[in-house]
């Protein structure tokens, strides 16, 4: 059977292929009489569109990539959950690029974005990286960017966080407010900006409540679950702090394992606090305490952001920085039981 295809319509009707093109388009120029033929002509002979013509044609793909460091982490399921909520009823289709935490990943994959097959990325840095110039490449090539939760303030894009700072900063207080002395920090990455914060934060608030800073109760994590729980295991038993804020929620499951090997009790012993979107962290015994960051709503504000940037209507600054709190869920693992809201 031979291909339907606009020429075929355009034979049986005697239209030029141009008329057709427009017609089945919903161009102004076309009458509503010649639509209505066409379109009878088209359901009649089975015709169906070529979508990658049709994007060839539009210089569209409707398609958008998100790069983004982990597939197994509770934020960045939810953020991908928001992008899509946004995304797939405006016609997007969605490719998810996980780096797993390796700059090389992520710079091999955005080189390979470079070919036109999306519209625009959205992309969360992996821990790794230190230099952003794979990033400025895309910008440079009026390819649309936005960076949500892990991002480099030096890059001209739009970029949606949560108020790392500030929520380390409350974090850390009350563990002071509920007894801790020796508190550690888990760090995750010296290079990025969303760990230098919440360090800033940590610091900051142990200086305000005229606690002593250790430089030994910083510790540098890496990307490997059996390397971080030896690194914390060291931690534990050279020196116990008697309170741990872990930067990320990849930390928080080694302190839980190694203070059970060591029978190190939480919260009598050791309170924990860490960040954490994980719905399983309230059904922990003892439940833990979590710094939960919106990542529903970051991901929904991302792509609103994105879209918005692909149709050329977005009125923000091309590097605004849309901050987004977050909330403190205080359980058994630091006590009391209440919830702070950040405002």
């Amino acid at each position: 059977m031979a291909k339907i295809n606009l020429e075929t319509i355009a034979k049986e009707l005697n239209l030029s292929i141009a008329t057709i093109s427009k017609a089945l388009n919903d161009s102004f120029e076309i009458s509503f009489e010649t639509k209505k033929r066409v379109l009878e002509k088209a359901k009649q002979l089975n015709y169906q569109a070529n979508p990658l013509a049709i994007a060839l044609r539009n210089k569209r793909t409707y398609t958008i990539a998100i790069v983004f460091p982990e597939m197994d982490n509770n934020f960045f399921s939810l953020a991908i959950k928001g992008i899509e909520s946004i995304a797939y009823p405006m016609g997007y289709h969605i490719l998810i690029y996980p780096t797993n935490e390796s700059f090389k990943r992520e710079k091999a994959t955005l080189e390979l974005l470079h070919n036109g097959r999306v519209d625009g990325v959205m992309i969360s840095l992996s821990s790794q990286t230190k230099e952003t110039t794979h990033i400025d490449k895309l910008i440079k090539h009026n390819l649309p960017v936005v960076l949500f939760d892990r991002v480099s303030q030096k890059l001209q894009a739009p970029k949606v966080v949560t108020d790392d700072y500030k929520s380390a900063y409350l974090a850390t207080k009350h563990l002071i407010e509920v007894g801790c002395k020796e508190i550690a920090y888990l760090s995750f990455s010296e290079h990025l900006n969303i760990d230098k914060q919440r360090l800033k934060g940590y610091r900051d608030a142990l200086f305000d409540k005229k606690m002593t800073y250790d430089p030994k109760l910083i510790v540098k994590c890496g990307n490997y679950e059996k390397e971080n729980k030896m690194i914390i295991k060291n931690l534990l038993i050279q020196n116990i702090p008697d309170g741990i804020l872990a930067s990320v929620e990849e930390l928080i499951l080694p302190c839980i394992e190694n203070c059970n090997e060591l029978n190190i009790k939480i919260p009598n012993d050791i309170k924990l606090i860490g960040y954490s979107n994980s719905p399983i962290a309230r059904f922990l015994n003892p439940s833990l305490s979590t710094i939960v960051q919106p990542a529903f709503e970051m991901g929904q504000k991302a792509a609103s952001i994105l879209i918005q940037l692909i149709d050329k209507k977005y009125k923000g600054s091309v590097s605004e920085t849309i901050v987004f709190p977050s909330e403190i869920h205080i359980r058994e693992s630091t006590q009391p039981s209440e919830c702070i809201k950040f405002v």
